[in-house]
């Protein structure tokens, strides 16, 4: 097993990098702006698989992300979709999604069917830290392997 140097340093950095600085194409003021089913993951090595004390610091990050782009969403012309799917122990999968009408003719509103309010994680610290989430509306879902997608009230189209 090869060992990864600087840990230290990439999970300090995690607490606070933002993401969005290093995205110059990234640009909400354009009338004709569209997003399909654009996503961002944060654990792109799959750190917090074996370990929550790992994949805790990339979904903190994820939810700062969240928060900026309940921002800068703000100044998209059109309806959107800004949600987040977290699998129960696949960490590298965990990603935040953003998703307007767009010309690739996918369908807007994006919907998964068979959601529900009860929780079916089975990863506990997981489940532990979702149900503590202040804010967010939570469903859950099953495709493989257990999900949750994390959405706001208000800010852009519902998933119910």
């Amino acid at each position: 097993m090869k060992k990864h140097r600087g840990l230290k340093r990439y999970y300090r950095n995690l607490a606070f990098q933002n993401d969005f600085d290093k995205m110059t194409w990234l640009d909400f003021n354009k009338p004709d702006t569209w997003f399909d089913r654009w996503h961002l993951h944060f654990d792109w090595k799959g750190y917090g698989n074996n370990s929550f004390k790992r994949r805790k610091p990339h979904l903190d990050k994820l939810f700062r992300h969240f928060e900026i782009l309940v921002d800068k969403t703000k100044l998209l012309k059109t309806d959107f979709q800004l949600y987040a799917i977290i699998l129960d122990f696949d960490s590298y999968s965990d990603a935040l999604f953003l998703h307007t009408p767009n010309s690739n003719g996918n369908a807007f509103p994006f919907k998964i069917s068979d959601l529900t309010s009860k929780s079916n994680l089975t990863n506990q610290q997981l489940d532990n830290y979702i149900s503590d989430l202040k804010g967010y509306k939570i469903l859950y879902g099953q495709a493989g392997e257990n999900f949750c997608l994390i959405y706001k009230e208000n800010i852009g189209q519902p998933f119910e």
